[in-house]
């Protein structure tokens, strides 16, 4: 691999998505709007119903938002031939991966960013955590995202069947990461399998945050990255030149 392969890999992606208006907004603006589409409603409710539940979708829309929009381009990277004419050159799959995951990551922190701001600037979000903490699990979650879409991306054919990846791999872990039910009211069987997906870690980490900044969020940080990482090293093991 060569540090400046990736980093024109990731200034080529850059510049597609900046020519790309649709999924610049949808990158950006979407997170921003779910937020205070949440705070809206309920802005009139008594409770402390948005700073319960804000936190934990700070760490899902991220995560939701990149691994949709990753695995559908880097599908129609292959599909179009282009995939094929990059690795034909002195690029490997860990330069293209690695490339594309740097690209998103900055977006992903863009993203993040905004949606934090609005949250906590905008919209009063209660915290008794740092917000740039609250950042930071953003962030790697969003890269968690765009990590497992490139993954994923290797095994559908169409962007069809990418999206389709999204009930399959998305859905089971925004029900049993805590958010709808807590965890330990979870039959056991359901906890431990909660306990094996990477969003868990994720809520558990912006949980800490909007709660009290506890040690154990450095573990749930830890998990949240050797997750990203498995899912880049499988990606470049599966990673295909064109779709049959």
């Amino acid at each position: 691999m060569s540090l400046r392969i990736t980093l024109a890999v990731a200034a080529r992606v850059l510049t597609q998505l900046r020519r790309d208006h649709r999924t610049l907004a949808m990158l950006l603006v979407l997170p921003c709007l779910v937020i205070a589409l949440l705070w809206w409603m309920f802005t009139d409710l008594p409770g402390r119903g948005f700073d319960a539940l804000a936190p934990a979708l700070l760490a899902l829309i991220p995560f939701i938002v990149m691994f949709l929009v990753t695995s559908v381009t880097t599908l129609r990277e292959r599909t179009s031939g282009t995939l094929e004419r990059l690795l034909a050159m002195p690029l490997g799959k860990g330069d293209f991966l690695l490339g594309y995951a740097l690209a998103f990551g900055l977006v992903a922190a863009a993203q993040s960013a905004l949606a934090v701001t609005v949250a906590t600037v905008f919209l009063d979000l209660s915290l008794e955590g740092p917000v740039w903490m609250l950042l930071v699990v953003a962030v790697l979650d969003a890269i968690l995202g765009s990590a497992l879409g490139l993954f994923v991306s290797a095994f559908a054919r169409t962007e069809f069947q990418a999206v389709q990846f999204m009930p399959a791999l998305v859905f089971p872990q925004i029900l049993l990461c805590g958010l709808f039910v807590d965890r330990d009211l979870l039959p056991s069987f359901l906890d431990g399998v909660s306990r094996a997906l990477p969003l868990t870690y994720a809520v558990d980490a912006m949980s800490s945050v909007a709660d009290h900044a506890h040690p154990s969020i450095a573990a749930d940080l830890l998990v949240i990255v050797a997750f990203t990482a498995a899912a880049l090293v499988l990606g470049a093991l599966t990673l295909r030149r064109q779709t049959d």
